[in-house]
């Protein structure tokens, strides 16, 4: 008898711990299968170690083809586009049928929305500008490092801070940081404002401690390459020897393209079940959007991706059993911010509290650095090993 296709578009995050989960749970006969161009899965939250030279590339990449080896099947090839009511994604390697389908994948970076960027910016976000990042400020012998956020909304709220803390703790260990400045340009009201004045008051206090400069409320027009400058929309421009950026984000082709997409290109799911206005069909982390209190969005953060993928494969398997799906993501998650010099803080909490997001900074210490250091190690293993 032939079983049900599950099919989830993105290896990332989301997609494998999704696609695992489902593979656990479905009979035998049912099919998962992962739709994902790339051959290596990278582990994002651990770019900014490659900065610090921490880490070198490989020791944070895996092969994604080991999923096969758990019963997974691997179509390598780009999602183009969907055809819900067909129940088919094209793709490079042709239409691949599904009975239900999970939109895992993520956001895109698009440097192009800012002009001026690709010439001039690093980009973190990128292992390849991580690296890149990293033999600049080895390099870098004194002057004024910006460090960019470009446009709203990005994915990894922490990262912009965590790369300004752990530049100046590598420029001070090389010796260089009295000839330096380091300042944070951002379009936010304060630190990951999604999280609440409290917390975004307190990651703005480590900031100021560390001699970082940050300015609130300002968005870039353009950049220009040749002066080293940032032009913002109010007419002032910021120079630069060393810009560190966070490129624009939009949303994927074949998912904000479709007829799913909100008006951001996202697609608004529900914030219980994930599921989007078409029957059967989810998305998760990245590629959603995600209501909150406050007229808010949930961040785009790998720790909301991991928890939805778990629930939604949960009800998946459950509908395909014939069974009423009772599981439902909670809102909640938290994640590590880097300081430098072996430290770091962690903040956490519920993101769908109803009066708004309550979220706790905990105390900035070694424990939370080496704690980062096992869930890289452990995530790595879990899903690659």
């Amino acid at each position: 008898m032939a079983g049900n296709t599950v099919v989830i578009l993105g290896g990332g995050t989301g997609g494998i711990v999704a696609a695992h989960r489902l593979r656990r749970e479905l009979a035998p006969a049912d099919r998962v299968v992962v739709v994902e161009r790339r051959p290596v899965y990278r582990f994002a939250p651990s770019f900014l170690w490659v900065l610090t030279g921490d880490r070198r590339p490989e020791q944070i990449s895996a092969d994604t083809t080991r999923l096969r080896r758990r019963g997974i099947e691997l179509v390598e090839a780009e999602a183009r586009s969907l055809d819900t009511g067909a129940g088919r994604v094209e793709t490079s390697a042709g239409p691949v049928p599904y009975d239900r389908l999970v939109i895992a994948l993520g956001t895109d970076l698009a440097p192009d929305l800012l002009p001026g960027f690709a010439e001039s910016a690093l980009s973190v976000y990128t292992l390849e500008g991580a690296t890149a990042a990293g033999l600049a400020l080895d390099r870098f012998a004194g002057g004024r490092v910006v460090v960019l956020v470009s446009r709203l909304p990005y994915k990894c709220p922490a990262a912009p801070y965590e790369t300004a803390l752990l530049t100046e703790a590598l420029l001070r260990r090389r010796g260089v940081r009295a000839g330096s400045s380091i300042d944070v340009y951002t379009p936010e009201p304060f630190p990951m404002p999604t999280a609440g004045p409290e917390l975004g008051g307190a990651v703005r206090g480590i900031l100021e401690s560390r001699g970082i400069g940050f300015h609130p409320e300002r968005t870039v027009e353009r950049i220009e390459p040749g002066a080293r400058e940032l032009v913002l929309t109010d007419g002032d421009r910021v120079p630069f020897d060393l810009l560190l950026g966070i490129p624009p984000h939009r949303a994927p082709a074949a998912s904000g393209e479709s007829a799913l997409a909100g008006e951001t290109g996202f697609v608004p799911v529900d914030p219980a079940t994930l599921a989007t206005r078409v029957d059967g069909v989810f998305a998760i982390g990245d590629a959603a959007s995600i209501p909150i209190a406050g007229g808010k969005l949930l961040p785009k953060a790998g720790v909301f991706a991991h928890g939805q993928a778990e629930q939604v494969a949960r009800r998946i398997a459950a509908e395909l059993r014939g069974e009423t799906p009772t599981a439902v993501f909670d809102g909640r998650g938290g994640c590590f911010l880097e300081l430098g010099d072996g430290r770091a803080a962690y903040a956490s909490g519920d993101f769908y509290a109803q009066q708004g997001p309550e979220v706790r900074l905990r105390r900035p210490g070694r424990r939370w650095h080496l704690a980062k250091v096992a869930f890289e190690r452990y995530w790595l293993w879990r899903w690659f090993r």
